[in-house]
This record gives C-alpha cells, sequence and structure tokens, in this order.
C-alpha cells in the first residue's frame, strides 16, 4: 500500500502578510460601506465653512500678499477634514468594537500588535485622504488653486492622516464608553485643529498668540500643508516637516507600546 505524503503547510509561511492584509481590507470596507456618511458629509460640512467665510470674508481679506482669501482657505479645510476624519476612522472601529465585543476576533489571529497598528492607522490614512481629495475636488469651482510642490503636499497629507490615526487608537485603547472618546475630541482634536491656523494667518496674530500658536503641532501640519500649494508659510517648512516626522514618531512609539503590552485590550 503506497500512502501518499501530504505536503506540511507551516503557518504563515505561504501568506505571511494576510492577517494584515485582511484587517485592512475589513477598516477600509468598514467607512466605505458607509461613504455617504464618513466620506460625503464631512466634504459637506467643509463647503458649507469655504460658502460661509469666503462670502463674509473675501473681499475684506488678503494673506501672503496677494492671495484671496478663499484661495488661502482651501488648503487649510482640506487637512482640517483629513485631520479630523482620519482621528475619527482608527478611533471609533476600536471603541464600537470594544463595546460590542467583537475586539476578541481581531485580537484572536495571530496577528502581530505591528500589523495591528499599520492596518488601523493606513485605514485611517486612506479616509483621511478621501476626504481632503473630495473637499479639494469640490472647492475647485470656487477658486484657482496653484500646486507649488505637489510633493510637499502629499508628504503632509500622509503624515498628517498618520499622526491623527495613530491619536485615534490611542483614544480607542484608552476609552471605555462613547463619552470619553468623545471628551477626547471635543477637548483636545477639536480645539488644536480650529486654532492650528485653518482659518487665518498666524502673522496676523498678537505676538503671544503666534507664540502659542508655535506649540501646536497642528499649526505645523496645516502650515507645511499649505506650502505645498502656494510655495509661502508662517514658518520654515522645513521646521515644521521636522516637527510633524518627530510627532509621528513619538506617537507610534507610544501607541505601539500600549499594543505591545495589550493595555485595556487583554484582560
Amino acid at each position: 500500500m503506497v500512502s501518499e505524503r501530504v505536503p506540511r503547510i507551516e503557518v504563515g509561511a505561504e501568506a505571511p502578510w494576510v492577517g494584515f492584509r485582511t484587517l485592512l481590507y475589513k477598516e477600509v470596507l468598514r467607512f466605505w460601506k458607509v461613504s455617504f456618511q464618513t466620506v460625503m458629509a464631512p466634504v459637506l460640512n467643509a463647503v458649507l465653512f469655504l460658502l460661509i467665510f469666503s462670502h463674509v470674508l473675501d473681499r475684506h481679506v488678503t494673506v501672503y500678499g496677494d492671495i484671496a482669501y478663499t484661495t488661502f482657505l482651501v488648503p487649510g479645510l482640506v487637512m482640517m477634514s483629513l485631520l479630523q476624519n482620519a482621528f475619527a476612522n482608527s478611533s471609533s472601529s476600536l471603541i464600537q468594537s470594544k463595546i460590542t465585543g467583537n475586539i476578541i476576533f481581531v485580537l484572536l489571529p495571530p496577528l502581530s500588535y505591528r500589523e495591528f497598528y499599520a492596518a488601523y492607522v493606513i485605514a485611517s490614512v486612506l479616509r483621511g485622504l478621501f476626504v481632503g481629495l473630495g473637499v479639494l475636488l469640490v472647492s475647485i469651482p470656487f477658486v484657482e488653486l496653484q500646486l507649488a510642490y505637489p510633493l510637499w503636499v502629499l508628504s503632509f497629507a500622509v503624515m498628517g492622516g498618520a499622526i491623527l490615526g495613530s491619536l485615534g487608537v490611542i483614544a480607542g485603547i484608552w476609552a471605555d464608553k462613547f463619552d470619553q472618546l468623545a471628551a477626547f475630541q471635543n477637548f483636545l482634536i477639536m480645539p488644536l485643529t480650529m486654532l492650528s491656523g485653518v482659518f487665518y494667518s498666524i502673522h496676523g496674530l498678537p505676538q503671544l498668540w503666534q507664540d502659542v500658536s508655535h506649540v501646536n503641532p497642528f499649526f505645523f501640519m496645516i502650515d507645511g500643508f499649505r506650502y505645498g500649494f502656494f510655495g509661502q508659510s508662517d514658518v520654515s517648512p522645513w521646521l515644521s516637516l521636522g516637527v510633524v516626522g518627530g510627532c509621528f514618531v513619538v506617537l507610534a512609539a507610544i501607541t505601539l507600546a500600549m499594543l505591545a503590552k495589550g493595555y485595556k485590550l487583554r484582560a
């Protein structure tokens, strides 16, 4: 009797990234299936800001010498929408999974904490980019935007989304209920975003508030992003790049340390 030899398949030998790809697919599909709410609604909110502020201030305010206020405003609205939605994606996904109890299905598979982190953050960046691109496309009929340095625009968009995606993971792990997550967003994310130069140049502020703005990392994200459009900014784009890159490294290290220890995820 001749026995057939069954080939031995080691776990993860043929598809070492299958867990990461599956989780990433699940996170992208989660927001894309309800894109009317997760993408279109934020775009509409940004357009309302654009219509209101441009109608009131466009003829009265110029920035960087000859740039119309509405033109100046659009990159700020794009980046603000990108940042807020990147945070919302990872934070809402984790808090919902924790409250409903299905987080166990993410923790049980042989998925490393690095893959866990990368899947949530990349999905957050993608949602932020979709929303930002939507705001940019809808704004085209209202302004004549130039694109001086596309790589700067892309770099700050991706890093900003990754920073807020990391913050979303931290908030989603830390919060035990929706009230705590809302407090994190309303008392930290929202003020830092709204006071980061989205609607104004900090050179129009008193010196004290200019100094305060330099402590806000969100200011550097938006100022560097705006530099990619106009070739002008309130501070050196290299300084902004350094601050944003440093913030990402610090937040990524903190988030990975929390995931490695299983903080509030493992009993």
